[in-house]
C-alpha cells in the first residue's frame, strides 16, 4: 500500500510514524515545503521517499502525487486544505484523508464557526462580535471590557490578546491598549490574508480548563480520540505569549485528570452537531479529523474556543505510544466510508507527555530564531525511553537548521505524569544549536503541581456550571455596541 503525507512539521512527523508501523506495511511518501529529516527518516525506511514542493500550490501538489499514484492521501496542515490541496485531488479520483477547502472554513474562519453555532443553536457558544472594518472595531474594543480579542482567519496561533478589565483604575489604560493591539493585530498578521473579508474576532473571555477533542470522521460516522490538554504559552506557569503549542498531556484512556466522563460526552456531542450542520450547509461529506479546542467554563461547561479541520499539533503526537489501534486502517476505513465498523483501542495503563524545544526568538521574532544549525542526538533520547519528532528543522547539505518554529517535540510515556515530565526534561539537553543560539522549553508541562492546579481550578469551574443548571439559572447576556445600542445573546 502507498501513502502519501502532505506536510512538513513534528504532526506530520507523528503521524507518518504511526502510518509506518501499520499491518498493512505501507510505502510512505511525504510532499513537504523543505527536507524535514524525521520525515525523510520514516519515508526512506518504509521503501518511499520525501518530495519538496509548495504544499500550497493544488497543481504542483498534484503533480507529485500523480508520480507516486498512492492508495490514499493524508492533509497533515491546515493551510493546504485553505488552499484547495484536498479539493484539486480528489477530483483527480485520489482517496483523500483531510477537509475540503469549504469544509475547512470551519476553522479558517472563526467567524464562520461562531455564526454556524449561534444560527444552529448549539450549546457552547460564546458571546462575539466580528468586524470588517478596521475604525468600527477599533471604537468597539475601545468600549469592551472583558474581551479576547482573535484574528478573524485562522493564523497559526498568532494575534490572541486576552484582556481583563477588572480593575477600575485601569480602565482608560486598558482601552488605550485594546485600541493599540488591534491595530498591530491588523497590520501585523491580517495584513498577511487576503482570502478573507472580516479582520476581527471579539468574543467574551472566559476563564477555566482548556482541552482538545480530536475525532476522525468519514462524514457518516463521528470516532473521537482520547482528550489532550494543549500548553500553548511559551513560559512555566502559563506565562508569555501564546505559540502553536509548548507541548500537551494525555490520559490516562480518554479522559485527562480534571475532566470527567460527562465533560467528555458533553464535548463529543457538540462536535458531532457541528459536523451535523457543516455538512448540511457546504453540502459535502466531512472526510478527515475534525477538533475541537475546548474550555471548561463556569458559564457553560464544555464551552468551543475554535475548531482545527486537522489533528493537533503538538496534541496528535501524544498518539504515538498510547493509540493501540491501526492509525492507516482507520484512515482507510475513513476514506471508504466503513469507519462505523472501526473500535478504537487505546492503552489504558499509559500517560503521554510532549515538551516542544524552542529557538530563543520563537514565536515573536521568528527571523532570529532561524538558520541555526541543530544537533540531536537521538540515541540518548531513546535511552529515556522517549521520541524525538523533528518540527521546524530543515536538513541542508547534511546539515540540520531552524526554520525558526518550534525545533522538536519530545514525546514520552509512563504511568505517573510526574515521572515522565521529568525524563523528558532530561533529554531537552541532547538538542542543541551547535551555534550556541538559546532554546527553551516548559519544564512544568507533565508535574504534578501543574496538573493538580488545573484539577482545583476545574472542581472549582464544575461547581459553578452544575449550580446554575441544577438552579435554572439564566443564561442571557447583555452587551452594549456604539451606535447600534443593546444586543442580547441567549445561550439556552
Amino acid at each position: 500500500m502507498k501513502v502519501v503525507v502532505v506536510g512538513d512539521g513534528g504532526r506530520e512527523n507523528a503521524i507518518a510514524l504511526m502510518l509506518s508501523r501499520s499491518s498493512l506495511e505501507p510505502k510512505i511518501y511525504v510532499i513537504s515545503s523543505h527536507v524535514n529529516p524525521g520525515l525523510k527518516k520514516v519515508a526512506e525506511r518504509s521503501g518511499g521517499k520525501l518530495i519538496t514542493c509548495d504544499i500550497l500550490n493544488r497543481k504542483e501538489v498534484k503533480v507529485r502525487v500523480d508520480e507516486v499514484s498512492p492508495d490514499v492521501v493524508v492533509i497533515g496542515p491546515e493551510e493546504p486544505q485553505f488552499h484547495g490541496v484536498s479539493d484539486e485531488l480528489r477530483g483527480c479520483g485520489y482517496a483523500v484523508f483531510g477537509a475540503s477547502s469549504k469544509l475547512a472554513e470551519i476553522e479558517k474562519s472563526k467567524v464562520f464557526m461562531r455564526e454556524l453555532m449561534w444560527r444552529y443553536r448549539i450549546p457552547g457558544r460564546l458571546a462575539y462580535k466580528a468586524f470588517t472594518d478596521v475604525s468600527q472595531a477599533i471604537e468597539y474594543v475601545g468600549n469592551a471590557g472583558d474581551v479576547v480579542i482573535k484574528p478573524a482567519r485562522q493564523a497559526g496561533g498568532k494575534g490572541v490578546k486576552v484582556i481583563a478589565d477588572l480593575q477600575a483604575y485601569l480602565s482608560d489604560v486598558k482601552s488605550r491598549v485594546r485600541v493599540d493591539y488591534t491595530r498591530k493585530l491588523i497590520s501585523d498578521v491580517m495584513s498577511h490574508y487576503v482570502d478573507i473579508d472580516y479582520k476581527l474576532l471579539v468574543e467574551e473571555r472566559v476563564e477555566g480548563v482548556e482541552y482538545t477533542l480530536m475525532c476522525i470522521t468519514d462524514g457518516y460516522t463521528l470516532l473521537p480520540l482520547p482528550l489532550v490538554q494543549d500548553h500553548p504559552h511559551a513560559f512555566d506557569n502559563d506565562l508569555g505569549p501564546e505559540t502553536g503549542g509548548m507541548g500537551s498531556i494525555q490520559g490516562p484512556g480518554y479522559l485527562l485528570p480534571f475532566i470527567n466522563e460527562g465533560e467528555f460526552r458533553e464535548s463529543v456531542d457538540i462536535v458531532e452537531r457541528v459536523l451535523k450542520v457543516l455538512q448540511e450547509v457546504v453540502g459535502e461529506r466531512y472526510v478527515g479529523v475534525l477538533s475541537g479546542q475546548m474550555m471548561l467554563t463556569s458559564l457553560l461547561g464544555p464551552t468551543v474556543i475554535e475548531f482545527y479541520s486537522r489533528f493537533g499539533d503538538p496534541e496528535v503526537s501524544n498518539y504515538i505510544y498510547t493509540l493501540d489501534t491501526d492509525l492507516l486502517e482507520v484512515i482507510d476505513r475513513a476514506v471508504s466510508g466503513r469507519l462505523a465498523s472501526v473500535k478504537l483501542r487505546v492503552r489504558e495503563d499509559l500517560v503521554s507527555v510532549v515538551k516542544a524545544v524552542c529557538p530563543r526568538g520563537y514565536p515573536n521574532n521568528r527571523k532570529v530564531a532561524k538558520g541555526h544549525p541543530v544537533v540531536v542526538d537521538e540515541k540518548s533520547i531513546r535511552n529515556y525511553g522517549c521520541e524525538v519528532l523533528y518540527a521546524g528543522v530543515e536538513l541542508i547539505n547534511g546539515s540540520m537548521y531552524t526554520t525558526g518554529s518550534r525545533i522538536v517535540e519530545l514525546v514520552c510515556a509512563g504511568e505517573d505524569f510526574d515521572e515522565v515530565s521529568k525524563r523528558v526534561n532530561k533529554c531537552v539537553e541532547f538538542v542543541k544549536c551547535v551555534d550556541g543560539w538559546d532554546t527553551f522549553y516548559r519544564r512544568d508541562i507533565g508535574t504534578k503541581d501543574l496538573i493538580m492546579r488545573r484539577v482545583m481550578t476545574a472542581d472549582i469551574v464544575r461547581n459553578a456550571y452544575t449550580y446554575r443548571r441544577g438552579k435554572g439559572l439564566s443564561t442571557i447576556k447583555v452587551d452594549w455596541i456604539p451606535g447600534k445600542g443593546v444586543i442580547t445573546y441567549d445561550y439556552s
